[in-house]
């Protein structure tokens, strides 16, 4: 470099000198110029892949990415895939990280929280059934989403940045390479043969999964549950299934129909999801053991379905049964992965190419916006020149951790959901878990630095255990329980002290340090609820000596060195930090009709007590 080179960097504002370093990176990075040589190529032009090229794009302007999709864009609007759902990861992920605020705002539906209805009889009328969900908007917006109308609107977005997306275009092979070769992929489109070359190879093909089927890398996991869904071109009202104004006055703001609503029943549920193109999505979901596949693997099968366990659905689904637009179904379709991501070998799985769980609580779209961030950072660090074997090897057992704790969420529960009592107290557990653990770890973009804090990664390994163990507690209390929760209301945002906490107190600017803090401050917290749940339970059970089988499950609880841990835990802060107790439904004879707790309202009313509730900060 000479003198006068040297005097003209010198003399550039730090701004300045921080781009050319960024530029001259990218250039050396890339190495390899040629046509048809890249340095990420991404197989699937789904959302995984769409929403991967974009963000790699904002996180290195140069670099070179290539889409490969098997499907003809623009895809239909009403295009047949699930994950019309959004929650709040995935929410933050397309609005704020990619910057589709405007597109989810006007081009597609502000959602009305998750809301639950439980079996009531022959299901015949809703306001008969135990209701989960809010009264109010919470304030940070979730969407429910037409797939193909958000795919459109990626692909323009990949045009526009530059980021060049191969349609109707076939993976035929792929070779990987060793050392710092670039990897081949044979591509065939419009009945021409096409090599192209890549540093990086990320397979977003999703249940294609052509890299997880190559290198044998699937395993299969302890949860088998089926799936059947459709779209009808009506938009159904779920608020008209009644005309009762108590009903309708439990919501101080919002419609149920924009919801992501849910019909439980013993081992299954039903979904109805609105969407912005005035479809609406359908899906039954059942445990295989509790229901046949075959009883409903056919569309009239499946109406037949829903004319035996949700007939107010089926009703509503006949009248305009010449509008039903598709029909699907989705065999056992949980499954996981030894493998995601590989840093020497230098490719990566994302989206259901590696793994997928369950559509309970819609965490698709959100174990897309975590993977495309862990992906993201091992490309781009591996760009710089670095070595990313060590952090690849981090970040796949990180994610797979997740994984296999979200799991637990759905394995051996699907006979909970025609149990309200304990499986309205579940639901608020699992969203305050949701909210508190991965949604703070993902809006303070912590995920990359997980196990790397030593605090934060002690706290996540005590927070596996805590909920492993309270997910086995649900079934074991569900064993016991015979008294149903009568009709009522439980509202899952406004009055609980800790959801209002713990949902807002994600997208709260925190510094490294702070985040650390505010994660072991929620590790007790959820210390403190978990022993709540525990003792409440024990308490309403504990004089029921006549019954063998209760008696023995108590004595069992209390010989459990982790729950006797739980419920010193929830004395110890209970007086300092009080929680509302409205989202616990276990004590015998505690209905919504008694008016006790904070959350629950009869269907004649709202609870007056919700107002009394202790407001406490966590943060």
């Amino acid at each position: 470099m000479t003198r006068h080179v040297r005097q003209r960097i010198s003399d550039m504002s730090a701004e300045k000198r921080a781009l050319l370093e960024q530029k001259l990176r990218t250039r050396l990075g890339s190495g390899e110029t040629s046509p048809d040589h890249y340095d990420a190529l991404i197989l699937g032009g789904g959302v995984a892949g769409l929403t991967l090229a974009l963000q790699l794009r904002r996180a290195r302007p140069g670099i070179r990415v290539l889409v490969v999709e098997r499907q003809d864009h623009p895809v239909p609007e009403t295009t047949h895939k699930v994950g019309e759902s959004t929650v709040e990861i995935a929410a933050h992920y397309l609005r704020d990280v990619l910057g589709l605020r405007e597109h989810l705002e006007t081009r597609q539906i502000r959602k009305f929280g998750l809301r639950m209805f439980f079996s009531s009889g022959a299901n015949t009328d809703i306001t008969d059934r135990v209701e989960l969900g809010s009264s109010v908007f919470p304030p940070l917006a979730t969407y429910q989403l037409d797939r193909g109308r958000l795919e459109n609107e990626l692909g323009g977005m990949c045009r526009v940045e530059g980021v060049p997306l191969l349609t109707g275009c076939r993976v035929q092979e792929v070779r990987l390479a060793s050392g710092q070769k670039y990897h081949e992929v044979d591509l065939l489109a419009g009945g021409e043969r096409r090599t192209v070359h890549g540093r990086w190879v990320v397979d977003a093909t999703g249940r294609g999964q052509l890299l997880q089927r190559q290198l044998g890398l699937r395993r299969e996991v302890g949860h088998t549950a089926n799936a059947a869904w459709f779209r009808l071109a009506h938009p159904i009202d779920i608020g008209s299934w009644s005309d009762d104004p108590a009903w309708h006055a439990r919501l101080a703001e919002g419609q149920r129909e924009l919801s992501t609503n849910h019909l439980m029943g013993p081992g299954y549920w039903v979904w109805l999801i609105r969407l912005a193109s005035g479809s609406i999505s359908i899906g039954i979901v059942t445990d295989a053991d509790a229901h046949r596949f075959e009883s409903f693997n056919t569309r009239e099968r499946a109406l037949e379905w829903l004319r035996r366990h949700e007939p107010q659905c089926a009703e509503a689904v006949e009248e305009h049964a010449q509008r039903i637009q598709d029909f699907r179904v989705m065999k056992d379709y949980a499954y996981s992965c030894d493998r995601v991501y590989d840093g020497a070998a230098r490719w990566c799985l994302t989206g259901e190419s590696g793994i997928f769980l369950d559509p309970l609580y819609s965490p698709g779209l959100d174990l897309i916006a975590i993977s495309n961030g862990l992906v993201t950072d091992l490309v781009t660090r591996s760009l710089d020149g670095e070595d990313v074997t060590a952090a690849a090897g981090i970040h796949d057992a990180l994610y797979r951790r997740i994984t296999d704790m979200w799991l637990a969420i759905y394995q051996q529960q699907y006979e909970l959901m025609g149990n309200a009592r304990v499986m309205s107290s579940k639901v608020i557990w699992d969203t305050a878990f949701y909210w508190g653990v991965f949604g703070l770890l993902f809006f303070q973009d912590r995920f990359r630095s997980v196990l790397s804090t030593p605090s934060v990664a002690a706290d996540l390994e005590r927070l596996t255990d805590i909920s492993n163990r309270v997910q086995a507690f649900f079934r074991e209390w569900a064993a016991i329980e015979n008294d149903p929760l009568d009709p009522c209301f439980i509202d899952l945002y406004a009055p609980l002290n800790f959801m209002v906490e713990l949902h807002a107190g994600m997208a709260d600017e925190l510094d490294d340090a702070q985040t650390a803090e505010r994660f072991s401050t929620n590790t007790r917290l959820f210390t403190q609820l978990a022993g709540q749940l525990i003792t409440s339970v024990i308490e309403a059970h504990g004089e029921r000596y006549h019954d063998d089988r209760v008696v023995a499950q108590v004595q069992r609880w209390q010989c459990d060195p982790l729950i006797t841990e739980l419920i010193a835990g929830y004395r110890r802060e209970r007086a300092k930090r009080p929680t509302g107790d409205g989202w616990l439904a276990p004590r015998a004879g505690d209905s919504g009709e008694s008016g006790k707790g904070a959350a629950v309202t009869t269907r004649h009313g709202t609870d007056q007590s919700a107002s009394n509730v202790s407001e406490v900060s966590y943060a």
